[in-house]
């Protein structure tokens, strides 16, 4: 992984998109990583990985929450009764 500081990317902002086709670009500001350029793909992969572990950590809770006798009608009721 490459790191630029912030002025190095504000300055070779062009160079620095053909880079993140290739690795992502960390990017500093007073040593502190502050940004990371990434290519579109790897952005949809991260995505996509995101969405499919909150899905999987869903379905968990959901199955537990079946089990414990948790229907659809006493969610609904659970939640009217937090708007009183």
């Amino acid at each position: 992984m490459r790191h630029v500081s912030a002025t190095e990317a504000k300055q070779r902002f062009s160079a620095l998109l053909d880079a993140a086709q290739r690795e992502p670009v960390v990017i500093r500001k007073q040593k502190r990583d502050v940004a990371v350029l990434l290519s579109a793909a790897d952005y949809e992969r991260l995505r996509a990985r995101n969405i499919g572990e909150f899905q999987r950590y869903a379905d968990r809770i959901g199955a537990r929450a079946a089990e414990r006798g948790l229907t659809p009608e006493k969610l609904d009721e659970l939640l009217r009764d937090g708007d009183s």
